[in-house]
């Protein structure tokens, strides 16, 4: 829901007490892939099943919320993505809050794998700006499956941020929320009414066109698709093309998956108009992020249209960081 404010420290206490006990990061997916491998099912806090609304809402804490959501494959070659983000999560969380780029982000994170074999296919976290978004990370299922015919039901996850998220920075202000898919496959060309019911509920008459369902995802979304080029499929023309036709210029290519947080952060800076690429790099720079890093992300975000920046507002930190 979004309360709450992240700090560095809970982050580092929390990582901290985990290798002290002997803790991956991900230990549900360790514990069960382990001691249960018949019985593998998505956390209980990232099932979508039943659920009719993950919702970003303003407060008096929050008067002005940003709903930002991540959403990566987990297939295959993908897997090492997630384990990324959650190493440089403060990373991203500085960026947006340090260089004023969002000044109440609430993010949601989530997994995506293909409906169609395998057993976790859809997880969904919530909405959140304190350290439980860290916890909704940790918990994701890293199957690591996915049925090599170079698709995944992404538009499954697509289906669920459009029909099931309720995001006040929308509903108030009319301003577009954000959603990453991070992956190296394409979308299967219609959500499937079948799957809609086995794994979210009920509510899908009849299968609904991929196309169709993006534009309805996009009046609320500025909706980016990541192709790191390391991933099995990476710089692969057809899947490019498919998510083009998509998503448009808002399809990014990525030289090193390692530098996913800082080209999200830079995404958004640029569409809420903080910053222009220059300032952005500069801003990576100051945090000293590397030189290759510094590459990859001006290369990635270059195809954006340069329109985009306006004046850089000031922006508060979040306390903690």
């Amino acid at each position: 829901m979004g309360s709450g404010r992240w700090s560095t420290n809970v982050y580092d206490e929390h990582a901290r007490m985990k290798a002290a006990a002997g803790m991956s990061t991900f230990d549900y997916y360790d514990n069960l892939r382990r001691r249960h491998p018949s019985n593998w099912r998505v956390h209980d806090t990232l099932d979508p099943f039943g659920v009719r609304f993950r919702e970003s809402r303003d407060s008096d804490e929050h008067p002005n919320s940003t709903a930002i959501a991540i959403l990566f494959d987990v297939t295959g070659s993908m897997g090492a993505i997630p384990i990324t983000l959650q190493r440089k999560l403060p990373e991203l969380l500085g960026l947006l809050l340090r260089k004023g780029y969002v000044a109440h982000p609430q993010i949601l994170f989530g997994a995506i794998g293909d409906a169609n074999c395998d057993r976790v296919p859809l997880q969904i976290g919530q909405f959140e700006s304190d350290n439980r978004m860290d916890e909704n990370l940790e918990h994701i299922f890293l199957e690591g499956g996915g049925g090599g015919q170079r698709m995944e039901t992404y538009e499954l996850a697509m289906y669920f941020m459009a029909r099931h998220t309720d995001i006040d920075c929308w509903n108030k202000r009319r301003q577009k929320g954000y959603l990453f898919l991070i992956g190296d496959e394409m979308a299967y060309p219609q959500v499937r009414r079948r799957q809609v019911k086995d794994l979210i509920g009920g509510g899908l008459e009849r299968d609904l066109p991929t196309e169709k369902l993006v534009r309805e995802l996009r009046e609320r979304y500025h909706t980016f698709y990541i192709l790191p080029r390391g991933a099995c499929y990476g710089g692969d023309p057809q899947i490019l093309r498919s998510w083009r036709r998509l998503l448009g210029e808002q399809v990014l290519e990525l030289d090193d998956p390692a530098a996913v947080c800082e080209t999200i952060a830079l995404s958004i800076g640029l569409y809420e108009g903080a910053i222009d690429l220059q300032a952005g790099t500069d801003d990576l720079r100051d945090l000293g992020v590397g030189e290759p890093t510094l590459k990859t992300v001006s290369t990635a975000l270059a195809t954006l249209p340069t329109s985009l920046a306006k004046a850089r507002p000031v922006g508060a930190a979040l306390p903690g960081l």
